[in-house]
C-alpha cells in the first residue's frame, strides 16, 4: 500500500496546469476589474432635486437600464467571449515567445558585450583622464586667491 499511496501522490502533485479548477462564483479572485466596469443604474443616471420624472417611469427605466445591460453582456460574451479568449491566448503566448527567445537573450547577450566595453572604457579613463586631471589639480593647485578691500 506504500508504493500505491506513493503514486497516487505523484499523480497529485504532477497536475496538468492546463486543467485546473476554476471558481464559476468569484470570476474575480484578483480584483481586477474593481472599479472599472462596476457601472449601476445609480452612476449613470441622476434626477437630480426638483427635476423628478414619474415614479412609474423612473422604475421602468432602473428595470430597462438593468436587464438590458445584463442581457447585452450574456449575448455579447456568449458571441464574442470565445474567439476574443482564443485571440487573448494567442497573443500573450506571443509576447511570451518573444520575451523568451528574443528579448531576454538580447539584453544578456548586450549586458555581456557592454561589461566588455565597460572594461575598456574604464581602462581609457584610468590611462589618459586620471593623469590629465592629478596635472591639472597639481597646477590649479598653486593658485591663491587674495580678496582685498579698497577704500
Amino acid at each position: 500500500m506504500m508504493a500505491e499511496e506513493r503514486i497516487d501522490l505523484e499523480a497529485q502533485i504532477v497536475k496538468d496546469i492546463h486543467f485546473k479548477e476554476i471558481d464559476l462564483v468569484n470570476r474575480d479572485p484578483k480584483n481586477i476589474n474593481e472599479d472599472i466596469v462596476k457601472v449601476d443604474f445609480e452612476d449613470v443616471i441622476a434626477e437630480p432635486v426638483g427635476t423628478y420624472s414619474f415614479d412609474g417611469v423612473w422604475k421602468v427605466s432602473y428595470t430597462t437600464f438593468t436587464v438590458s445591460k445584463y442581457w447585452c453582456y450574456r449575448l455579447l460574451s456568449t458571441l464574442l467571449g470565445v474567439p476574443l479568449a482564443l485571440l487573448w491566448g494567442f497573443l500573450f503566448a506571443c509576447i511570451s515567445f518573444c520575451h523568451i527567445w528574443a528579448v531576454v537573450p538580447c539584453i544578456k547577450s548586450y549586458l555581456i558585450e557592454i561589461q566588455c566595453i565597460s572594461h575598456i572604457y574604464s581602462l581609457c579613463i584610468r590611462t589618459f583622464c586620471n593623469p590629465l586631471f592629478a596635472a591639472l589639480g597639481q597646477v590649479c593647485s598653486n593658485i591663491k586667491v587674495m580678496l582685498r578691500k579698497e577704500v
